[in-house]
């Protein structure tokens, strides 16, 4: 019997799904064919000797496997990022990261959205040393970027959380063994993220990640619910439940056999745009891909629905471990950003009590173990290094993206300016806003989630004076994590940078206004449903511009943070055309060598980019001749980003 052909449409086209294909369309699912990129580390002495400006972009990406970008701007420097799972370190750990730092990184890291740590200004002829004492320290950088399993995250309060159903670290560690530098899940068709927690609020985001594994308790059985198929970036969603339940011995092979589900259908190879789990979850629903799942590993699954959320719990502040006699501590961390010299006084600091650290998903952190006679001296040490417990909280439920100091994709500051969007909101405001959240982003890859903040910043570019384009940011209101999970909607458009601290005070200026008079119950997201768009600009900027009015019949291109040369620092160019094809061409006559760079000789597009409108890849709509509206986003994106 012959095996039955998968067929694909491109287009108005209908093509065989093979290999054959996949090649034909993913440049990256052919690099990593022909050059497999864990295979890379053994060729960095040759890269290095060749020189940084001599090494292709394809070299380049398939640095990402092990963790290693170049920083902006790209003169021979890279960002370092080690995986840390579940955010759990030992004061030695700390140490050595610290010790990096200070010796190969101008003393300077980023604490990330995935629990991990992040380091600059790695000299490229000083990568295989940074590598050799990061393993040293028990340590490693396989798969902290490429097509993997990404940093495991978790609860960061593991093992010491009074409210925990159970201790869910050696679930963590063994996934981490099985699947980190595995080459069976380190050719993926896409970015790959898990998260694994028994805390009730769900800290962790589950909403927001590839698979999730919920812990639950069931018939006396300690296991998971399981939920799949989240992610941000251009293309949002939450993830979905599965209505499962996964006994703790069975975890890792379940989700070994989701991954294999996805990974082997050639479908999500073909376009980088269109890749990720979520895209599956779309196309078969929870149900079908359950069915998968059970088919793949050869017996059903228990029912099981996904528990809800319970409110509260960032682990910021002092609390009483589940250990008698000892306490944990969160400290706000502004804007995730550490030196190498603070980490080392920590990890003195841990080291005498015999505590430990673990960083959030907010890019703060918290000391573990401290013991309840010694938690006072500990705060004062802690506050003479730099962190004192009372910082106020909206520090620590902030987050912002490494933006264009060290990312060639933002177009616009993020951790500076989120400071000082802060700062205003604690000068006007104080404890109110204690809770609320802030996620800024530079890009469109919403690496700090800005869809999913009460407030999500997303870097742009706006007229200046004088013909100049100046930096500006795109307002999301509405989104949420938890109890209320949302996806945000952009509301405002463009907001210059020296106005955007001003226009986030007035709103959260009439939220709070409001809240006084309904209770503490009025969140912020509350009080933006409660309000139409126009209402929401209205209160942001005192009055609608003329540039909103119009911003309203015309469609818009972003352009990514590498083309801005070629658009002369625009990022958004606004078109009135009735396809994809017209407003290309539209903006060809603005930036010529724009069009001659996405575009092709014989007018297709070039296979280093995807282009989608809103969240369609447009080789599954109508290609070129995909039709525009007013308010549509057509997004350019770099194929080769490692993401």
């Amino acid at each position: 019997m012959s095996e039955t052909k998968t067929f694909v449409r491109y287009g108005r086209r209908a093509q065989e799904l093979n290999w054959e294909l996949v090649l034909k369309r993913n440049s990256i699912e052919r690099l990593k064919q022909e050059r497999p990129p864990l295979r890379v580390v053994e060729e960095l002495p040759e890269l290095i000797e060749r020189g940084y400006e001599a090494i292709p972009e394809e070299d380049i990406v398939r640095l990402y496997w092990y963790g290693i970008a170049h920083d902006k701007p790209k003169v021979g420097t890279f960002m370092v990022r080690l995986k840390v799972p579940g955010g759990l370190l030992r004061p030695d750990q700390l140490r050595a990261i610290g010790e990096i730092a200070g010796r190969y990184g101008r003393d300077y890291g980023e604490l990330t959205t995935r629990q991990g740590i992040q380091l600059h200004w790695v000299a490229m002829d000083k990568l295989p040393e940074v590598l050799e004492a990061i393993g040293r320290a028990g340590l490693t950088t396989v798969g902290a970027e490429g097509d993997t399993v990404r940093n495991i995250t978790s609860c960061p309060v593991n093992g010491i959380n009074p409210d925990e159903l159970f201790d869910v670290r050696p679930v963590i560690e063994e996934a981490a063994r099985f699947f980190w530098g595995n080459p069976d899940y380190s050719n993926l068709p896409r970015k790959h993220k898990f998260t694994i927690s028994s805390c009730p609020h769900q800290c962790n985001a589950p909403e927001i990640h590839d698979i999730a594994l919920i812990g639950v308790i069931k018939d006396g059985r300690p296991g998971f619910a399981v939920k799949v198929g989240g992610g941000l970036s251009a293309t949002p969603r939450l993830a979905r439940d599965l209505g499962v339940f996964v006994p703790v011995n069975e975890a890792v092979e379940v989700l070994a056999a989701i991954t294999d589900v996805w990974q082997d259908n050639l479908r999500y190879r073909l376009s980088r745009a269109k890749s990720r789990i979520k895209f599956l979850v779309d196309d078969y629903g929870p149900e079908g891909v359950r069915e998968m799942v059970e088919e793949r590993l050869g017996r059903k699954l228990e029912d099981f629905r996904a528990p809800d959320p319970v409110p509260g719990g960032n682990h910021l502040g002092i609390h009483r471990q589940k250990q008698e006699g000892f306490y944990y501590a969160g400290f706000p961390v502004p804007s995730g950003r550490v030196t190498g010299t603070q980490l080392r006084q920590i990890a003195d600091i841990l080291e005498d009590v015999g505590g430990d650290i673990r960083f959030t998903r907010e890019q703060n952190f918290i000391l573990g173990n401290i013991p309840e006679d010694r938690l006072d001296r500990v705060l004062d040490q802690m506050r003479a290094v730099g962190f004192p417990i009372e910082r106020h909280r909206l520090y620590g439920t902030s987050t912002a993206c490494t933006s264009h100091q060290f990312c060639n994709y933002s177009v616009a500051e993020t951790k500076e300016k989120l400071d000082e969007i802060i700062a205003e909101l604690e000068a006007h405001f104080g404890d109110e806003v204690q809770d609320l959240t802030i996620y800024m982003d530079g890009c469109p890859h919403a690496c700090a989630h800005h869809w999913v903040g009460d407030i999500g910043l997303q870097g742009t570019r706006t007229a200046g004076p004088n013909g100049t384009k100046i930096e500006a940011y795109d307002v999301t209101l509405r989104g949420g994590l938890g109890v209320h999970a949302a996806i945000g909607r952009p509301i405002l458009r463009r907001i210059p940078s020296e106005e955007i601290s001003q226009a986030i005070v007035r709103l959260v200026g009439a939220w709070l206004q409001e809240r006084r008079r309904l209770g503490d119950h009025y969140t912020f997201q509350a009080f933006c449903e409660a309000h139409t768009n126009e209402e929401l600009q209205a209160i942001a900027l005192g009055e609608v511009t003329a540039e909103e009015v119009e911003a309203a019949d015309v469609a818009l291109i972003r352009i990514p943070g590498p083309l801005l040369e070629l658009t002369d620092g625009s990022d958004v160019i606004e078109v009135r055309a009735p396809t994809v094809r017209v407003a290309l061409e539209q903006a060809g006559r603005r930036y010529p060598r724009l069009k001659e760079t996405v575009l092709t000789p014989d007018g297709q597009v070039n296979e280093a980019f995807n282009l989608y409108v809103n969240e369609e890849d447009i080789q599954g709509l109508q290609g070129l001749d995909t039709p525009l509206k007013p308010g549509d986003e057509l997004l350019i994106l770099m194929a080769m980003s490692g993401g």
